[in-house]
């Protein structure tokens, strides 16, 4: 996992870390912090081992930890994270050893993360990715639920597996 670990310490990647959890400080909302980041890329790892899908660690680990990268771009400028993040993706791991297969297929993740019927059915790293991201928030424990934007469908309100 050099290259994931070569992701965490870019400092492109720590500075926007940096900057997005500064912005998010004091979000009454979900936030995005590392733990969401890995427990997207685990949530990625089991789906896919599950399905017996022929995806290397390394990449579900990249494309779960950049995801949301852009979120700080989105705060400060309005460009959507899902736009920013898949820019910000191809920069960051280009530096880290990655093919450029590899950081298309983690951009069209990216790109695909917010839209569910993008990613819907499909045995695909943007599958993974959307349906990772969506479990991994525990909704039904939330203080905040019911001034959460989301909708009810969307919103985790049992726990999935």
């Amino acid at each position: 996992m050099e290259r994931v670990h070569r992701i965490q310490s870019h400092p492109q990647f720590q500075t926007l870390w940096k900057n997005l959890q500064e912005a998010e400080e004091n979000r009454a909302f979900c936030r995005h912090t590392m733990e969401h980041f890995l427990d997207v890329a685990r949530l990625m790892y089991i789906y896919a081992l599950e399905d017996g899908a022929k995806l290397r660690k390394d990449v579900i680990y990249a494309a779960a930890l950049l995801h949301d990268i852009g979120r700080y771009e989105q705060l400060v400028s309005g460009t959507p994270h899902d736009i920013a993040g898949a820019r910000l993706a191809g920069e960051i791991m280009q530096d880290c050893g990655f093919t450029s297969e590899e950081i298309q297929s983690v951009q069209g993740a990216i790109s695909e993360h917010r839209k569910r019927d993008g990613a819907a059915g499909k045995e695909t790293l943007s599958a993974y990715l959307y349906r990772a991201d969506k479990q991994s928030r525990p909704c039904f424990v939330c203080p905040m639920r019911e001034a959460c934007n989301w909708s009810e469908e969307t919103k985790n309100v049992w726990i999935e597996y």
